[in-house]
């Protein structure tokens, strides 16, 4: 399904994992030219990283999307995002730093690039507060000065659309979030069942 690109214009999505971007990348791609975004050092272990990222390369080759592949640096994710957050449950502050480290390289490669839109597929995640990310986005939208699509992305019926999409083409769904603390918490509640 490649479209023609020509007069559309370019919207860089940070995209954090397949299930939630399948169908953000296809509702977006009917009116931008959408570019995916993988910037997630959060993610653990680097097996569970390169897995999630393999089944985005493979929605964006299937749809003749472009992939920016961002560096892997779990270390640079801890010192700077989870240091001193360690207890910190799933949804505090620790995620809301996650979201601003991860959001922040986003629009800094959107100023840099010439992309005029940006957004990001957090906000399909069921635990994600689209609010919080929406608030987090706009102040580095108007510092940036480059438009932020803001859109609850599991609302209207587009978080069941993804999950047909995903389970049509047999696409990995991952079962925590994406950092060493959220899979520590998922095996917890999962062994306390």
């Amino acid at each position: 399904m490649i479209e023609n690109f020509k007069n559309k214009t370019k919207f860089l999505l940070h995209t954090c994992c397949a299930p939630c971007g399948i169908a953000v990348i296809d509702e977006l791609n009917k009116t931008f030219s959408v570019t995916a975004f993988f910037y997630n050092p959060n993610i653990f272990p680097e097996k569970e990283y390169l897995k999630r990222k393999k089944y985005v390369i493979t929605v964006c080759q299937e749809w003749g999307i472009p992939f920016i592949d961002m560096d892997y640096d779990a270390q640079l994710w801890h010192d700077k995002v989870a240091k001193g957050l360690d207890q910190e449950g799933e949804g505090g502050e620790r995620c809301n730093l996650c979201f601003k480290f991860r959001l922040a390289k986003t629009v800094e490669y959107a100023r840099d690039n010439g992309f005029k839109h940006w957004g990001t597929s957090l906000t399909m995640g069921r635990n994600k507060d689209a609010k919080i990310i929406g608030a987090i986005a706009k102040t580095f939208s108007d510092h940036y000065g480059i438009k932020y699509y803001d859109v609850d992305w599991k609302t209207s019926g587009r978080q069941e659309k993804g999950q047909k999409m995903v389970a049509e083409r047999g696409i990995y769904r991952q079962r925590y979030c994406g950092c060493a603390y959220s899979r520590s918490e998922k095996l917890i509640v999962n062994s306390e069942k």
